[in-house]
């Protein structure tokens, strides 16, 4: 029987095509980073010996640990205002309301402009210098400028925002289309039993919206973990560490000291804590199921 069966009736013919590229491109690199991490290899040598020392040095270095508190207010301040932001825009632009055409176009030029685009984009608005434009109007106030890229508490205050203005355009195309999703009949009945707006939004758009939310939630979260090029070009990680990411953190081993062995040690950390919070995200995205 199966010599007669058609190849269209193998299920597994349709999935070889994924599972090779996902092997090539995926899990073969992933392989690869998780090997040399546990190597002293450099970039431009060949020979290198298997050791621990690379862990043992990311470890016993308290760099590690203000590099990872940097990462978490980066990361949960996107996260954060990126979900919101995105929620309200998305609520917004649903109404139709003037220029609504023009919102999206916006946010999703700003989704897909590179992030080293953005980092010098935000680099010029920032600038203490006569074409900073940010602080030009901060002057024309009668105020003294801001040294937002000079003070370690302005510099990561200054590449979270930029980060999230980057990312809103995304989570807020999400969250339209999943409003668009809603059937009308919904408010249409609550309306008639003399609900209000805000409780048509709190007991029909949120649930309606709760898967999607997770899954943005999941998604931007591993996006901005993985967020380096739009911080090094606004930054390149200054002043000192105050805005060096993991991310950055691990290419700057990589491509600076031409460390490959600690630079994939590092892409191994992040990798770790990016599962935790897929783990964690998914757990809650079940439960509420």
């Amino acid at each position: 029987m199966l010599k007669n069966a058609k190849p269209l009736e193998k299920w597994w013919v349709w999935i070889l095509p994924l599972i090779a590229v996902l092997t090539v491109f995926f899990l073969y690199p992933l392989l690869d980073v998780l090997k040399l991490s546990f190597t002293n290899a450099e970039i431009g040598r060949n020979e290198y010996i298997y050791t621990i020392n690379n862990y043992i040095s990311i470890f016993s270095n308290g760099e590690l640990w203000s590099v990872i508190k940097v990462t978490f207010i980066f990361v949960g301040a996107s996260v954060v205002f990126q979900l919101l932001l995105g929620l309200t825009t998305a609520l917004l632009i649903n109404k139709n309301l003037p220029g609504a055409s023009i919102v999206k176009l916006s946010m999703i030029s700003a989704w897909v402009v590179p992030g080293v685009v953005t980092g010098i984009i935000w680099q010029i608005i920032y600038s203490n210098s006569s074409w900073g434009i940010l602080n030009y109007f901060i002057e024309l106030l009668g105020f003294e400028k801001i040294p937002f890229l000079y003070v370690p508490s302005w510099a990561l205050f200054s590449a979270t925002l930029a980060n999230i203005w980057r990312g809103t355009g995304f989570s807020g195309i999400m969250q339209y289309a999943a409003l668009r999703g809603i059937p009308d009949q919904l408010y249409e009945a609550a309306a008639i039993d003399g609900a209000s707006k805000w409780k048509q939004f709190w007991h029909i758009t949120l649930p309606q919206l709760k898967p999607m939310l997770m899954t943005n939630l999941i998604l931007i979260t591993i996006y901005t973990f993985n967020t380096y090029d739009s911080v090094y070009a606004l930054t390149k990680g200054g002043p000192g560490n105050s805005t060096t990411v993991i991310s950055l953190k691990a290419y700057k081993q990589v491509f600076r000291y031409l460390d490959l062995g600690k630079g994939s040690a590092y892409a191994v950390i992040m990798l770790l804590l990016s599962a935790v919070f897929t783990l964690i995200y998914s757990k809650m995205l079940y439960e509420k199921e």
